[in-house]
């Protein structure tokens, strides 16, 4: 087994030659080989504002400077340079990061990257980070959300062999209203967390004890500014400004290396806790205050006495009549909730254009049989009917949980191009209870406007056919792509019908007719077929309607064949 250095909780930038013999060991064998930016020269903590160029003040850091585990890893890495990171759920138990702790730190890695790329932050630093804070969340003692099972607190920052941080939030967050305490797995003090607070698990709630919420607070801090964590300068920076000590950089940057040679999960509860030390000096994960235990008291040496005689035989009568003969009866355990309905969220009303997202989401609540919401519960969505819409990625059935509010929101709805009613149903997976229906409309594309387009005359001699004919349709001033327009030969009068003579279209069989159906482009343009002269001499009329009522009516004029 290899070798590990002693595990104690140390204060600020507090050193001793048994810290320096550890890191300088770790350091020959596996620490990271850059040079280490001294604490008193980090000169880009300038703001406490999470704004574009700010990066977090270097006074107090995150945590106030408070209290932080020195555990060192084994000098043997959990897997030799150059191979995968990726190792199964074995090896050494001290590599092992609690499977909720771990999920944290690579989502809050994923969050970042996708609104701050050029950060860089590499998921190993906040697992580092979190092992030398509170030892992963007291080894991973967080529920189904990733909140602590109890609050993780560190001693009141009352200038007594700490930083002097008077009470900012009025005990919020850490029941203090004195004095300011460093508060859970990621260790913000109250008024850091107030600046950088983030809602990582979408809550809608921003805790502090919550890993998910303090995973990506912690992340968004060491982003500050133009920081690039994938230099070593700039990720020296960060942790210095995270606590304000040389040796918390150290000790950091050894459990990062550590954790970049592979890790792996283990469940939530089982991981390793820091141990008290010799000198007594530990953690209380409940209370934050520092601990000392008593040294025991020596045992006195025992005097002897006569063996003793064999008891009397005991009486048939109880000997304690204050005393129940029968142990009291066990009460009945309180009853799980169990799920009795799923219900409507407040979904309005559905309605879509061909084509287009419907703008409302689909929302269910699942109730327990003591009516409160209930959280877990899974929940299938079905598009049901004659219709083409489907949820994104063109799916007509997704499955997925409620949160801890007992709701679930159904993915965006997209119309496709049949248009008319459909249902969509919400169901308990694998439950007999009703599904919830909702009713859904997909109406045509439509437009407000329609015009001819050309200038050419459009006159033609009995036989003859006219110059082409093109119109443009817009809705609220932007092309209408792929919208019906009902071309008609009408005839004059207040309530004009279609004409029975005049000039005519011809359908496939090459039959006249005067009534058809076309359907403009994605510019929003439409061209009619040949339009054949026929009838007397005299001015025609044609009418274009688009679907939404927009019309335009061009006139043809059909002249009389010249005279033998």
């Amino acid at each position: 087994m290899a070798a590990q250095f002693g595990r104690r909780l140390r204060r600020g930038a507090t050193t001793t030659a048994v810290a320096a013999a550890a890191v300088a060991a770790l350091t020959a064998s596996q620490g990271p080989g850059s040079p280490l930016v001294a604490a008193e020269g980090d000169q880009s903590n300038q703001s406490n504002q999470p704004t574009a160029g700010s990066v977090p003040s270097g006074d107090d850091g995150a945590s106030g400077n408070s209290p932080y585990f020195t555990d060192l890893p084994p000098l043997n890495t959990p897997n030799k340079p150059g191979t995968s990171v990726n190792l199964p759920v074995t090896g050494s138990a001290e590599s092992g990061i609690p499977a909720s702790i771990l999920a944290a730190y690579k989502k809050a890695q994923q969050t970042v990257a996708g609104t701050d790329a050029a950060c860089r932050l590499p998921w190993q630093l906040l697992a580092a980070i979190g092992k030398v804070e509170s030892g992963q969340a007291r080894g991973g003692r967080v529920d189904a959300q990733g909140t602590t099972l109890s609050p993780i607190l560190g001693p009141a920052l009352n200038g007594q062999g700490f930083a002097l941080i008077k009470d900012t939030d009025n005990g919020v967050y850490d029941g203090d209203s004195t004095h300011d305490r460093a508060v859970g797995p990621m260790q913000f003090i109250p008024s850091t967390w107030e600046t950088w607070g983030q809602d990582g698990n979408a809550d809608g709630r921003k805790d502090p004890n919550n890993i998910h919420d303090a995973a990506l607070a912690a992340g968004r801090y060491l982003c500050a500014g133009s920081r690039d964590l994938s230099l070593a300068t700039d990720l020296d920076r960060a942790v210095l400004s995270y606590n304000h000590s040389d040796e918390y950089l150290r000790t950091v940057r050894t459990w990062f290396e550590y954790y970049n040679r592979g890790t792996h999960e283990v469940p939530d509860g089982t991981g390793v806790l820091p141990n008290q030390t010799s000198t007594g000096t530990h953690h209380n994960a409940g209370s934050g205050t520092p601990h000392t235990t008593p040294s025991p008291s020596p045992t006195p040496t025992p005097v002897p006495t006569p063996s003793p005689k064999p008891p009397a035989k005991p009486s048939p009568g109880p000997t304690d009549p204050g005393k129940p003969t029968t142990p009291p009866p066990t009460p009945d355990p309180t009853p799980s909730p169990v799920l009795a309905a799923v219900q409507n969220a407040g979904t309005g009303e559905l309605t879509a254009t061909a084509g287009d997202a419907f703008a409302e989401r689909i929302k269910v609540r699942a109730k327990s049989s003591l009516g409160t919401p209930l959280a877990k519960v899974s929940v299938t969505f079905t598009v049901t009917g004659d219709t083409d819409a489907a949820f994104d990625g063109a799916k007509s059935t997704v499955t997925l949980v409620t949160g801890a509010d007992g709701t679930v929101t159904a993915p965006v709805l997209k119309a496709g191009e049949k248009t008319g009613a459909f249902t969509v149903t919400a169901t308990a997976t694998g439950s007999s209870l009703p599904a919830v229906t909702y009713a859904a409309t997909v109406t045509a594309r439509q437009a407000d406007a329609i015009a001819r387009t050309g200038t050419a005359d459009l006159t033609a001699v009995a036989g003859q056919t006219f110059a082409d004919v093109t119109a443009e349709a817009t809705y609220k001033g932007a092309a209408a792509d792929r919208v019906a327009v009902t071309a008609t030969m009408i005839t004059d009068g207040d309530e004009p019908v279609e004409n029975d003579k005049g000039p005519y279209f011809t359908n496939d069989d090459g039959d006249p007719v005067r009534t058809l159906v076309l359907t403009t482009d994605a510019d929003g343009k439409v061209a009619l077929p040949k339009i054949y002269a026929d009838g007397a001499a005299g001015t025609y009329k044609l009418r274009l309607t688009t679907e939404g009522g927009a019309t335009v009516v061009i006139e043809l004029t059909v002249e009389a064949p010249a005279a033998a």
